[in-house]
C-alpha cells in the first residue's frame, strides 16, 4: 500500500536519508526504530510530506505522492505532543478533520462519539482538553488521526510522554484497536519494548540507511549485525573464528548452532544463555554486579580474560557479588555475526 524508493534526503552536507526503500502493506503496522540521527522521524516526514526528497519517490496504492501537498495526500498523523487545540472541547478536537472535509456536522459528532468510545473515552465530548490527562490526551490525538478513515496512519513517538506502566497498557490497547479497524500504520519508536510490543514488522535504520527489516522475533532472535545486537541491548559480543560448530574466542571455545558461517565473525551470546554453574565448570568468572529487573536478576561476570558478561538468573538463584563460578555457554542463544565493520 505504501511503497518508498530510493528516498534521500540531504541537510547541507549530511545525508539524513541515503536512498532508502521500505514498502508496508495494507493493514501492516510497521514500526521503525533507531538512535538518534538515525533517520527514522525524517523518513517518517518524507513519506507525510512535511519534508521534501531530494531523491525517490513515495508512492501510495501505486499513485505517486512525492510531488503532493500534506493534506491532500489523505494520512493520519499522531505526533508526541498530540498538538491539540486546547480551546477545542474533546469532541472538536475529534472532528476536527472531518470539519476541514466539509463534513456534515450531524455526521461529525456521530464519528467523533464513535471513535471516542472505541479508544476508552466514552461521552467525553464536551470535556476540556485541559482537564485530560496524558494517557486521555494520547487517546484523543489517537481519535482525531482516525476520525478522516485515512489511508495511512503515520505515528511519532506516540507514547514517549507518559509513563512505562501507562505505555505498557496503551501499546496492547493499540495493537488490538488497529487490528480491530485494519489500520495500515507507519510508527516511529526509540522504545525497543513499545516496537516489539505493537508491530507486524520492526525496521531497524543507522545512519539515513536500513540496517534491518523483519518480524520482531526474527529480529530479536536473528540480529542481522553487531549494531542491532547492541541496539536491542545485547551486550555479550566478541570477536572469533568459527570452525565447524565451535568458536575461538577470548571466552574460550563457544558452541555455536550448525549451519553458522565460518571464519572471522563476531559471536553474541545472549544473557539467558549464559549459565552459571561451579567454578570448575567452564569459563571462571567473578560475579560483578547485580542488578534487579523484576523477574529476573542481570549479573555482570568478570573472566580472567576477555570482555565481561551478562547472565540472566532467576531471583533464587542469584549468586553473591565477589563470588567465583564458572560459565559454560547455551548455542541455541548463540548468534554468528558478520565482523565488526
Amino acid at each position: 500500500m505504501l511503497a518508498v524508493e530510493s528516498a534521500t534526503v540531504r541537510f547541507g552536507k549530511r545525508t539524513a536519508l541515503d536512498a532508502v526503500d521500505l514498502e508496508v502493506a495494507d493493514h501492516e503496522i510497521v514500526c521503525v526504530l533507531g538512535p538518534s540521527g538515525s533517520g527514522k522521524s525524517t523518513l517518517l516526514r518524507a513519506v507525510a510530506g512535511l519534508q521534501p526528497l531530494d531523491g525517490g519517490r513515495v508512492y501510495l496504492d501505486g499513485a505517486d505522492q512525492t510531488a503532493l501537498p500534506v493534506h491532500r495526500r489523505g494520512l493520519g498523523l499522531m505526533f508526541q505532543d498530540h498538538q491539540l487545540f486546547p480551546h477545542r472541547d474533546v469532541g472538536a478536537n475529534v472532528a476536527f478533520g472531518l470539519k476541514t472535509h466539509g463534513v456534515p456536522r450531524a455526521e461529525r459528532d456521530r464519528r467523533a462519539g464513535e471513535l471516542l468510545d472505541l479508544v476508552g473515552l466514552p461521552g467525553a465530548g464536551r470535556r476540556a482538553v485541559a482537564a485530560l490527562s496524558g494517557g486521555e490526551q494520547q487517546r484523543v490525538a489517537l481519535a482525531r488521526a482516525l476520525a478522516p478513515r485515512p489511508k495511512l496512519l503515520m505515528l511519532d513517538e506516540p507514547l514517549g510522554q507518559l509513563d512505562r506502566s501507562l505505555r505498557e497498557r496503551l501499546v496492547v490497547e493499540l495493537r488490538t484497536l488497529f487490528g480491530r479497524l485494519g489500520t495500515t500504520v507507519l510508527a516511529v519508536t526509540h522504545d525497543q519494548g513499545e516496537a516489539f510490543a505493537l508491530a507486524d514488522r520492526v525496521v531497524v535504520m543507522r545512519d539515513g540507511r536500513i540496517a534491518q527489516a523483519g518480524t520482531p522475533l526474527e529480529v530479536w532472535q536473528r540480529p542481522a549485525s553487531s549494531f542491532v545486537a547492541r541496539f536491542l541491548g545485547f551486550d555479550n559480543l566478541v570477536e572469533a573464528t568459527v570452525t565447524g560448530t565451535a568458536a575461538d574466542t577470548a571466552w574460550g571455545k563457544v558452541a555455536v548452532p550448525e549451519g553458522s558461517p565460518q571464519g572471522a565473525c563476531q559471536v553474541l551470546v545472549r544473557p539467558g544463555g549464559v549459565r552459571i554453574s561451579g567454578p570448575k565448570d567452564g569459563l571462571r568468572c567473578t560475579v560483578g554486579v547485580r542488578t534487579f529487573r523484576g523477574h529476573h536478576v542481570t549479573v555482570t561476570l568478570r573472566p580472567g580474560d576477555g570482555p565481561a558478561l551478562e547472565a540472566e538468573c532467576g531471583l533464587r538463584d542469584t549468586p553473591e557479588e565477589g563470588a567465583v563460578v564458572g560459565v559454560t555457554f547455551d548455542p541455541q542463544e548463540t548468534v554468528v555475526l558478520p565482523p565488526a565493520l
